[in-house]
């Protein structure tokens, strides 16, 4: 694949990734270091919780949208990083068994004045299981640089 610049992400440009598989042992170990709440570290406790089982914190759902928007898109792009989140909601616990997938589609795009070399991408994404409850929503910008002349075109993933 082609790197993906600014002028590859069209307004309603859907991209579509993942299949990131979720394991209880995963939720415990992030939990533990980053969100040590009951119902998210301790099976028993867990169990007894509203939620009646393990699930993962709200910020490994997000890490893990990371991880696959990595896989999915920004490995493979002139990708400068992000100014911040605008948005973000955590719709439906993950729990362990879940695959995990992501709908992202671009909402707005802007080219700053202050500097040309790059522009900014404004997305939604959308965390799916495998059979299509929606897990987490986010809305953000990434910066990507504008394609360089002589470059080649490419399409952004379907």
């Amino acid at each position: 694949m082609s790197m993906l610049y600014w002028e590859d992400f069209t307004v309603g440009k859907i991209l579509e990734f993942g299949g990131y598989e979720v394991t209880e042992e995963e939720i415990i170990e992030y939990a533990t270091d980053f969100d040590p709440q009951p119902f998210h570290v301790d099976r028993d406790a867990a169990a007894e919780h509203y939620f009646g089982g393990i699930i993962a914190s709200g910020w490994h759902t997000g890490a893990m949208c990371m991880r696959m928007m990595v896989d999915g898109y920004l490995r493979d792009s002139a990708s400068m990083g992000s100014p911040g989140i605008e948005q973000l909601r955590w719709k439906e616990p993950v729990r362990p068994g879940e695959t995990l997938h992501v709908k992202a589609e671009v909402l707005d795009r802007s080219l700053p004045k202050s500097r040309p070399q790059l522009g900014f991408v404004k997305f939604t994404h959308t965390v799916f299981n495998q059979d299509g409850k929606v897990k987490m929503t986010m809305i953000s910008s990434g910066m990507f640089l504008r394609r360089p002349d002589g470059a080649v075109a490419t399409e952004a993933r379907q």
